[in-house]
């Protein structure tokens, strides 16, 4: 059997911001609205930075106005949840997001519950949950969606085609990953199974499914004979783990090497899913805004 094809998220993911600079372009043009992202960052952690940083400069790229606020590690709920509510009344910003994990003091649910549903581009909040778990098949996702999560299932579409029919295997049940990849997999009419750390068997469910979605945050935890021959393996994991040199580098929650000569397309670590989720954010603060000027939605 040949080797896995590569699904290029990197490649896709500069495809999706091209089509979102030009929506963005589009709609500045046809009613003088200029798409507002508030990033919120509480605390200095070294990773959470760097995300913030990507995603305003993504913001600025695409022509669209970019709100950065950094809040000291000691901030307290209130103060964070004042913030939000100014955010929440601002009308030049869209797309409201607070980089999580958020420190111990603050109530996460509680500040996620307070974002205006309309702006919270994440997809964090109950009432986009719910959207999310309630919508029919092949239904328009015309409110946010999780970013990481839609990102998979644009590149599932663009791998395969089609996916109805085919069994989905999810390996994890996070709110973030797990759980909406299962529920846009449904909507994709796909028969879907979610596996756990307490699944019965878990190898013997993986090499069931025709698409193995793994988002576990375990380094190298699915090996290749867990995975049916031919299956499209979308590996969500990204892992910093030592090398022998003392350094670090990126793994998956698959053995590549091992998955690549079983699956028919795979997702590599890093250059896969992990471009998909600025991406996706941008597409959905293009889409709360146009939703805010009573515009149809157009997938971009």
């Amino acid at each position: 059997m040949a080797e896995a094809k590569l699904i290029d998220g990197k490649a896709f993911a500069a495809g999706l911001r091209a089509r979102v600079g030009q929506g963005v372009a589009e709609l500045k043009a046809a009613t003088g609205l200029t798409p507002g992202l508030a990033t919120v960052l509480v605390g200095a952690d070294p990773a959470s930075q760097v995300y913030v940083r990507s995603k305003g400069k993504s913001a600025a790229e695409l022509g669209m106005a970019s709100f950065d606020h950094r809040l000291p590690a000691e901030t307290t709920e209130q103060e964070l949840l004042t913030l939000v509510a100014e955010l929440n009344a601002d009308p030049a910003v869209n797309g409201i997001l607070v980089q999580l994990p958020l420190p111990k003091q603050i109530n996460t649910p509680r500040v996620l519950l307070a974002i205006d549903p309309d702006k919270d581009v994440d997809g964090f909040h109950p009432v986009n949950v719910g959207r999310l778990g309630s919508i029919a098949p092949g239904a328009p996702l015309d409110f946010p969606v999780p970013c990481t999560p839609l990102g998979c299932s644009m590149l599932l579409a663009d791998a395969l085609g089609s996916l109805a029919g085919r069994h989905a295997v999810v390996v994890g049940r996070s709110n973030l990953v797990g759980r909406p990849v299962a529920q846009l997999l449904l909507r994709a009419d796909c028969t879907v199974s979610i596996a756990h750390s307490r699944t019965r068997d878990l190898p013997a469910l993986c090499r069931l499914g025709d698409i193995l979605v793994v988002a576990i945050g375990r380094p190298g935890f699915v090996r290749g004979d867990w995975i049916k021959p031919g299956a499209a393996v979308i590996d969500v994991g990204i892992n910093r783990i030592p090398t022998a040199e003392g350094k670090t580098r990126l793994v998956g929650d698959v053995v590549f090497a091992e998955a690549l000569p079983v699956a028919a397309h795979l997702t590599p670590v890093p250059g896969g899913v992990g471009p998909m989720t600025v991406a996706c954010l941008m597409y959905n603060t293009l889409q709360a805004t146009r939703r805010k000027a009573g515009l149809p939605f157009v997938a971009v």
